[in-house]
Protein backbone atom coordinates (compact mmCIF):
# COMPACT_ATOMS: atom_id res chain seq x y z
CA UNK A 1 0.00 0.00 0.00
CA UNK A 2 2.85 2.21 0.86
CA UNK A 3 4.54 1.67 -2.57
CA UNK A 4 1.23 2.48 -4.28
CA UNK A 5 0.88 5.92 -1.90
CA UNK A 6 4.40 6.69 -3.41
CA UNK A 7 4.13 6.13 -6.85
CA UNK A 8 0.61 7.90 -7.12
CA UNK A 9 1.91 11.08 -4.73
CA UNK A 10 5.17 11.36 -6.98
CA UNK A 11 3.41 10.54 -10.00
CA UNK A 12 0.78 13.36 -9.41
CA UNK A 13 4.07 16.13 -8.42
CA UNK A 14 5.29 15.34 -11.85
CA UNK A 15 2.82 15.90 -13.76
CA UNK A 16 2.54 19.52 -11.26
CA UNK A 17 6.20 20.13 -11.88
CA UNK A 18 6.44 23.78 -13.84
CA UNK A 19 9.14 25.81 -12.51
CA UNK A 20 11.37 23.22 -11.69
CA UNK A 21 12.45 20.85 -8.41
CA UNK A 22 12.76 23.95 -6.25
CA UNK A 23 9.42 25.27 -6.69
CA UNK A 24 8.00 21.73 -6.30
CA UNK A 25 9.24 21.60 -2.25
CA UNK A 26 6.39 23.23 -1.41
CA UNK A 27 3.98 20.62 -2.92
CA UNK A 28 6.29 17.57 -1.97
CA UNK A 29 6.70 18.81 1.20
CA UNK A 30 2.92 19.42 2.17
CA UNK A 31 2.16 15.62 1.12
CA UNK A 32 4.79 14.21 3.16
CA UNK A 33 3.27 16.08 5.69
CA UNK A 34 -0.34 14.34 4.76
CA UNK A 35 1.32 11.14 4.25
CA UNK A 36 3.22 11.48 7.71
CA UNK A 37 6.50 9.89 6.05
CA UNK A 38 8.43 12.08 7.96
CA UNK A 39 8.96 14.92 10.49
CA UNK A 40 9.25 18.47 9.10
CA UNK A 41 12.74 18.75 10.45
CA UNK A 42 13.23 15.56 8.85
CA UNK A 43 12.08 16.63 5.66
CA UNK A 44 14.22 20.07 5.88
CA UNK A 45 17.50 18.06 6.14
CA UNK A 46 15.76 15.45 2.92
CA UNK A 47 15.78 18.63 0.98
CA UNK A 48 19.06 20.12 2.08
CA UNK A 49 20.69 16.53 1.43
CA UNK A 50 18.90 16.68 -1.70
CA UNK A 51 20.02 19.87 -2.91
CA UNK A 52 23.16 19.03 -2.56
CA UNK A 53 23.78 15.72 -4.51
CA UNK A 54 23.38 16.02 -7.94
CA UNK A 55 20.32 15.66 -10.04
CA UNK A 56 16.96 17.59 -10.04
CA UNK A 57 16.53 18.59 -6.24
CA UNK A 58 12.57 17.47 -6.72
CA UNK A 59 13.83 14.08 -8.18
CA UNK A 60 16.52 13.61 -5.37
CA UNK A 61 14.31 14.40 -2.52
CA UNK A 62 11.04 12.31 -3.84
CA UNK A 63 14.32 9.35 -4.24
CA UNK A 64 14.99 10.11 -0.62
CA UNK A 65 11.56 10.18 0.88
CA UNK A 66 11.05 7.13 -0.93
CA UNK A 67 13.91 5.43 0.50
CA UNK A 68 12.67 6.69 4.38
CA UNK A 69 9.26 5.37 3.47
CA UNK A 70 9.81 1.84 2.25
CA UNK A 71 13.78 1.49 1.59
CA UNK A 72 15.24 0.58 -1.80
CA UNK A 73 12.01 -0.83 -3.72
CA UNK A 74 10.43 2.93 -2.19
CA UNK A 75 13.29 4.88 -3.36
CA UNK A 76 12.79 3.31 -6.92
CA UNK A 77 8.92 3.86 -7.12
CA UNK A 78 9.03 7.24 -6.03
CA UNK A 79 11.48 7.79 -8.81
CA UNK A 80 9.91 6.48 -10.96
CA UNK A 81 6.59 8.18 -9.98
CA UNK A 82 8.18 12.07 -10.51
CA UNK A 83 10.54 10.91 -13.64
CA UNK A 84 7.76 9.33 -15.42
CA UNK A 85 5.36 12.54 -16.23
CA UNK A 86 8.34 14.16 -17.92
CA UNK A 87 9.05 11.86 -20.11
CA UNK A 88 5.41 11.28 -21.20
CA UNK A 89 4.90 14.85 -21.51
CA UNK A 90 8.47 15.49 -23.74
CA UNK A 91 7.26 12.72 -26.25
CA UNK A 92 3.95 14.19 -26.48
CA UNK A 93 5.27 17.29 -26.72
CA UNK A 94 8.35 16.75 -28.74
CA UNK A 95 5.78 14.95 -31.50
CA UNK A 96 4.07 18.16 -32.44
CA UNK A 97 6.24 21.13 -30.79
CA UNK A 98 7.50 22.56 -34.08
CA UNK A 99 4.09 23.66 -35.11
CA UNK A 100 3.03 24.69 -31.60
CA UNK A 101 6.60 26.73 -30.61
CA UNK A 102 5.34 29.76 -32.39
CA UNK A 103 1.63 30.32 -30.88
CA UNK A 104 0.87 33.43 -28.51
CA UNK A 105 -1.16 30.98 -26.37
CA UNK A 106 2.49 29.28 -25.57
CA UNK A 107 4.13 32.26 -25.14
CA UNK A 108 1.85 33.92 -22.49
CA UNK A 109 0.88 30.44 -20.95
CA UNK A 110 4.90 30.57 -19.86
CA UNK A 111 4.61 34.33 -19.29
CA UNK A 112 2.12 33.55 -17.07
CA UNK A 113 3.43 30.82 -14.92
CA UNK A 114 6.59 32.77 -14.04
CA UNK A 115 5.04 34.74 -10.75
CA UNK A 116 3.73 31.41 -9.90
CA UNK A 117 7.30 29.45 -10.42
CA UNK A 118 8.95 33.03 -8.37
CA UNK A 119 6.34 32.82 -5.60
CA UNK A 120 6.78 28.68 -4.72
CA UNK A 121 10.60 29.56 -5.29
CA UNK A 122 10.47 32.50 -2.53
CA UNK A 123 8.24 30.60 -0.35
CA UNK A 124 10.81 27.34 -0.23
CA UNK A 125 13.61 29.92 0.31
CA UNK A 126 12.17 31.83 3.39
CA UNK A 127 10.53 28.56 4.50
CA UNK A 128 13.75 26.17 4.71
CA UNK A 129 15.62 29.70 5.40
CA UNK A 130 14.19 30.33 9.00
CA UNK A 131 12.76 26.48 9.25
CA UNK A 132 14.48 26.69 12.87
CA UNK A 133 11.26 28.18 14.74
CA UNK A 134 13.26 28.44 18.19
CA UNK A 135 15.04 31.44 16.15
CA UNK A 136 13.73 34.96 16.01
CA UNK A 137 12.87 36.77 13.08
CA UNK A 138 14.88 39.76 13.95
CA UNK A 139 18.32 38.42 15.29
CA UNK A 140 21.98 38.79 13.80
CA UNK A 141 22.19 35.63 12.83
CA UNK A 142 18.94 36.50 9.90
CA UNK A 143 20.63 40.07 9.66
CA UNK A 144 24.17 38.51 8.24
CA UNK A 145 22.05 35.16 6.10
CA UNK A 146 20.15 38.22 4.23
CA UNK A 147 23.44 40.46 4.35
CA UNK A 148 24.84 37.81 2.09
CA UNK A 149 22.50 36.80 0.25
CA UNK A 150 22.34 40.12 -1.10
CA UNK A 151 26.02 40.04 -1.95
CA UNK A 152 25.33 36.71 -3.55
CA UNK A 153 22.51 38.84 -5.51
CA UNK A 154 24.57 41.44 -6.69
CA UNK A 155 27.93 39.63 -7.43
CA UNK A 156 26.06 37.57 -9.66
CA UNK A 157 23.72 40.03 -11.12
CA UNK A 158 25.71 42.92 -11.82
CA UNK A 159 29.52 41.80 -12.08
CA UNK A 160 28.95 38.00 -13.32
CA UNK A 161 30.50 35.90 -10.79
CA UNK A 162 30.20 32.08 -11.38
CA UNK A 163 27.41 30.59 -9.30
CA UNK A 164 30.18 27.98 -8.36
CA UNK A 165 32.42 30.52 -6.88
CA UNK A 166 29.76 32.92 -4.93
CA UNK A 167 28.85 29.21 -2.89
CA UNK A 168 32.05 28.28 -1.62
CA UNK A 169 32.90 32.01 -0.61
CA UNK A 170 29.12 31.92 1.00
CA UNK A 171 30.17 28.95 2.59
CA UNK A 172 33.36 30.68 3.33
CA UNK A 173 31.77 33.84 5.17
CA UNK A 174 29.19 31.42 6.72
CA UNK A 175 31.64 29.46 8.60
CA UNK A 176 33.23 32.30 9.80
CA UNK A 177 30.54 34.00 11.21
CA UNK A 178 28.42 31.55 12.36
CA UNK A 179 31.06 29.22 14.16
Amino acid sequence: MVLWELFITFLKIGFMSFGGGYAMIPIIQHEVEQHEWMTTEHFAQSVATAGMAPGPIATNTATIIGYQANGILGAVISTIGIVLPSLIIVLIISSFFYKIVQSKAVHTTFYGLRPIVTGLIVYAAIHFGFSERTQQLFSWQVLFTLLIAAGVFIVVHKYKWHPLATIILSALVGIAIFS
